[in-house]
């Protein structure tokens, strides 16, 4: 399985250059780092093991639309998976700053989630990230989004999903699984200066898994659930808490001396996010929710250093009760860019208090080595 990976990144480096000439581009990222100790919802293993690696296929089809393959594999419990993150369609020449797009496509809430994980200044995403979207949270679905004619940038967007790689464990399903609303204002400050603001709303309409007194799972039934004789328990790798609603905040600002960020810049990053109605059982006061703040000093081209504090306040279901769950962790990071194409990430981080969560880490440290060749999408803000 390793081999046919590694063989299907050869194998998007040598044929770029082909594809380039007919219009669509070829990349690929391998992404492996070495964990001293797992942390509470942490997404790497403890060891050497590899990460998010990918291999991306996009292009024209076309005037009037554009597609984009993107197949990724990494490590799970000591074995090598598997999956089609993307594989979509989207328009190229709808009128009025419209934009549509089908298939399976990262969702654009918040302020990392349409990411890639290569393109983050940390080692592991944010808390919120790994509580409520399962690291990063693709689906199948629809998307229309609209681009304002406004001096300042302004974009409002609206998805509906299949959903389920919202919930890890779900009793239970409605079609469509998710919606999302989601708006993203910015602008320019000088020639030095620059700003983004972000909102999102989800609506999800599966259940989670309820447990009754002694833990062990009930599975119940809604209004338009899939039956046909199939266990109506569905499981994948999704988000560790879940609700029926979630909303989310996201502040970004830049700084680089005359706009020059290839040499210096500081970013500065802060996400808020709420999660209500865990389930059936929940009332007001039953709420997830969780915070980052990180700042990310380039000091040189070749050179970044960073920090990241984030907490996670929730609460945990037990039968048809909740406990309060609390989790801390904090980050720093140093980064070596010798290359475009390669990142030496060293971090640190720690977990000062974990309640009704397991595998605390008192101190973990990170050494991250990214490779990456080939075309790759422009980055967000």
């Amino acid at each position: 399985m390793k081999r046919c990976f590694f063989a299907a990144i050869a194998a998007g480096a040598a044929l770029s250059a082909q594809a380039q000439e007919r219009g669509w581009e070829v990349g690929a990222v391998l992404d492996v780092a070495h964990t001293t100790r797992e942390l509470a919802l942490g997404q790497r293993e403890q060891g050497l093991a590899l990460g998010h690696s990918d291999v991306v296929l996009r292009g024209p089809i076309g005037p009037h639309f554009s597609a984009q393959l993107g197949a990724v594999a990494h490590q799970h419990e000591g074995k090598l998976e598997f999956d089609m993150e993307e594989a979509w369609v989207q328009t190229r020449s709808l009128p009025g700053g419209f934009q549509a797009r089908a298939g399976r496509f990262l969702s654009q809430i918040g302020y990392l989630n349409e990411q890639h994980p290569h393109t983050d200044d940390f080692v592991e995403r944010p808390l919120l990230y790994r509580a409520f979207l399962g690291g990063h949270w693709f689906d199948d679905g629809l998307r229309l989004s609209w681009t304002a004619p406004t001096p300042f940038y302004l974009t409002l967007g609206a998805e509906v999903f299949r959903g389920k790689q919202l919930i890890e464990e779900a009793a239970s399903s409605r079609s469509p699984g998710a919606m999302t609303l989601s708006m993203k204002v910015g602008n320019d400050i000088g020639i030095s200066h620059s700003w983004q603001l972000g909102a999102s709303y989800v609506h999800n309409r599966r259940e989670a898994a309820l447990e009754d007194a002694h833990g062990e799972e009930v599975h119940g039934h809604e209004e338009g659930e899939e039956e046909h004789g199939q266990d109506h328990h569905d499981h994948a790798h999704g988000a560790a808490l879940s609700g029926k609603k979630m909303w989310m905040l996201d502040a970004a600002w830049k700084w680089a001396p005359n706009g020059n960020n290839r040499q210096q810049q500081l970013k500065l990053v802060g996400e808020y996010a709420r999660v209500t109605e865990p389930n059936r059982n929940a009332d007001r006061s039953d709420y997830h929710e969780a915070a980052s703040l990180s700042a990310v000093w380039r000091f040189s081209q070749q050179w970044e250093v960073g920090a990241r504090t984030d907490w996670l306040k929730a609460r945990m279901p037990h039968g048809d009760h909740f406990h309060d769950g609390r989790l801390r962790e904090h980050a720093v990071m140093i980064a070596w860019k010798p290359t475009h194409g390669q990142v030496v990430r060293l971090q640190y981080s720690t977990q000062p208090r974990a309640e009704e969560f397991e595998g605390r880490s008192n101190k973990t440290i990170q050494v991250q080595y990214l490779l990456s060749f080939g075309a790759h999408g422009a980055h967000s803000f």
